[in-house]
């Protein structure tokens, strides 16, 4: 069977470390973006560089007629999408909860539960026995996130509960969802909430003592998706430093 991998989000970070990670273990990789073309293009280029098979997609994965489109068009291009890494989503800037308006407790949730939410309902109709997906999750989901990001911490919590319920409903058709839930990452995302160096400032606290890398994570992305992961499913796997 031919391994077709569908990436949200897969232009920067997390999301373009796992699609240079699973090229390289013989993985067609289909590289989702919304908005960052030119840094899709560059993952794209670097992975056929290589000698892997690569495309990119544009689309709103929050929005379910571009879903149902994005994974037509890998299907159309690549085969059928086999393996599944829900990686896209968003935060705004650190924030109080009182001080958070609806507006953006929406945006938040669209960016990152509702799209989780779409691929895996799309990816469910689709996948095959030996399918596998995996979501990303956040140790935020655990910690609340308070004075910060509270409402991306209850999406992901969603992302959780997304996770363990249809890892049950897809067992018995040998198809596997897991989640991983990272810690401090050093990632563009912190700039977009409004403090790039909040890895630098706190990854002294954990007990480690430091932050992760994207790569760190993309290995275990790698894992879970893989076939020596085979009994493994309804877990979220913290990769985050022992916080």
């Amino acid at each position: 069977m031919k391994k077709v991998v569908l990436i949200t989000g897969g232009g920067r970070g997390i999301g373009a470390a796992t699609a240079r990670l699973l090229a390289s273990r013989g993985y067609a990789v289909c590289i989702n973006y919304r908005q960052r073309a030119d840094s899709a293009a560059e993952v794209v280029a670097a992975i056929e560089a290589a000698g892997g098979e690569a495309l990119a997609l544009q689309a709103d994965v929050s929005d379910e007629t571009q879903v149902i489109s994005l994974f037509d068009e890998t299907e159309r291009r690549l085969g059928p999408v086999t393996h599944l890494v829900n990686n896209a989503g968003a935060l705004s800037t650190q924030s109080r909860l009182a001080d958070i308006d609806l507006e953006r407790f929406n945006r938040v949730m669209a960016a990152n539960a509702t799209s989780c939410f779409l691929c895996c309902r799309e990816a469910a109709r689709r996948m095959s026995a030996g399918g596998a997906i995996v979501n990303l999750s956040s140790v935020a989901a655990q910690l609340g996130a308070p004075f910060e990001y509270v409402d991306y911490a209850a999406a992901k919590g969603a992302v959780n509960s997304l996770t363990k319920g249809l890892a049950k409903e897809l067992a018995a058709e040998g198809i596997r969802v897991n989640a991983v839930s990272p810690g401090l990452i050093y990632t563009d995302i912190h700039a977009d909430g409004g403090e790039p160096g909040r890895v630098d400032r706190l990854g002294p606290t954990l007990p480690m003592q430091r932050g992760g890398t994207a790569e760190e994570v993309a290995n275990a992305i790698a894992w879970l998706l893989s076939d020596e992961a085979s009994y493994v499913t309804g877990t979220i796997l913290d990769v985050a430093g022992g916080r």
